[in-house]
C-alpha cells in the first residue's frame, strides 16, 4: 500500500490488461490510414495505369490517350487535396512526408518520359524539367541540417504549368490547340528554370547563415 488514492496517481484502480499495448500501437498503425495518405496511395496505383493507357495501341489512338488524361488529371487533382487536407485537418505521417513527393515526381516523371519516347515531346524538356525535380530534392537534403526550404508560389504555379501542359500532351490535339500546348510548355519550361534557380539562391543563403550560427556558437 503506498497510501495513495488510484485516482490521485492518475490510475483507475485496475492492473493494465495484457492487451492494451498492443491496441495502442494498433490505433496509432491505423492513423496512418487517413484519407490524405490514401489519395496518395491512389496516386502511386494510378502511375503503372497511366502508363499502359497513354502507350495503348501504339500510344497514338485518341481513346486511349483520353483515358489516359483522365488519369493523369486525378492524380493531378490529388495531389492538390492530399496535401491540404494534411496540413489542415493535421493528418501529416512520415509515411505521406515520403510518399508524397515521390507519388509527385512518378507521375510527371512517367508522363514526360513516355511522350518523348513516342516523339510528342523533345528529350530535351523532359531532361530540363527530370533534372531540375531531381536537383531540387538532392539540394533540400544538402541544407536540411540547417532548415527546409518552404515551396514558394512560384514553384505551386511551375506545378500546375507542368500539369496543364502535360495533359494537353497527353491528350491527342489538333490545329490550334495543339500550338497552344506548346507554348503552354514553355512557360512551364521557363518556371521550371527560373523557380529552381530560386530554390538554389535560397539554399546557399540557408547554408551560409548555417554555417555563420555554428562559427558563432564555437
Amino acid at each position: 500500500m503506498t497510501g495513495v488514492p488510484a485516482s490521485a496517481a492518475g490510475g483507475t484502480g485496475r492492473r493494465p490488461t495484457p492487451g492494451a499495448k498492443l491496441g495502442t500501437a494498433a490505433v496509432n498503425q491505423a492513423s496512418l490510414w487517413n484519407i490524405a495518405n490514401i489519395l496518395t496511395m491512389i496516386r502511386l496505383v494510378l502511375v503503372p495505369g497511366f502508363v499502359l493507357l497513354l502507350l495503348a495501341d501504339g500510344g497514338y489512338d485518341p481513346v486511349w490517350r483520353a483515358l489516359a488524361w483522365a488519369a493523369f488529371a486525378v492524380a493531378m487533382i490529388t495531389d492538390i487535396f492530399d496535401g491540404h487536407l494534411a496540413r489542415t485537418y493535421n493528418l501529416v505521417t512520415d509515411f505521406g512526408k515520403i510518399a508524397d513527393p515521390i507519388a509527385d515526381k512518378a507521375i510527371m516523371g512517367s508522363a514526360l518520359v513516355c511522350l518523348s519516347w513516342l516523339g510528342d515531346l523533345p528529350w530535351w524538356v523532359t531532361a530540363v524539367i527530370l533534372g531540375r525535380e531531381l536537383g531540387i530534392t538532392l539540394m533540400r537534403f544538402w541544407v536540411i541540417r540547417y532548415g527546409v526550404i518552404p515551396a514558394s508560389r512560384g514553384g505551386k504555379l511551375k506545378t500546375l504549368a507542368q500539369g496543364t501542359a502535360v495533359g494537353m500532351y497527353v491528350l491527342a490535339l489538333t490545329g490550334p490547340l495543339a500550338t497552344m500546348r506548346f507554348w503552354v510548355m514553355g512557360v512551364a519550361v521557363v518556371l521550371t528554370v527560373v523557380t529552381g534557380l530560386d530554390y538554389v539562391r535560397q539554399a546557399v543563403v540557408l547554408r551560409r547563415a548555417g554555417l555563420a550560427e555554428e562559427r558563432a556558437a564555437k
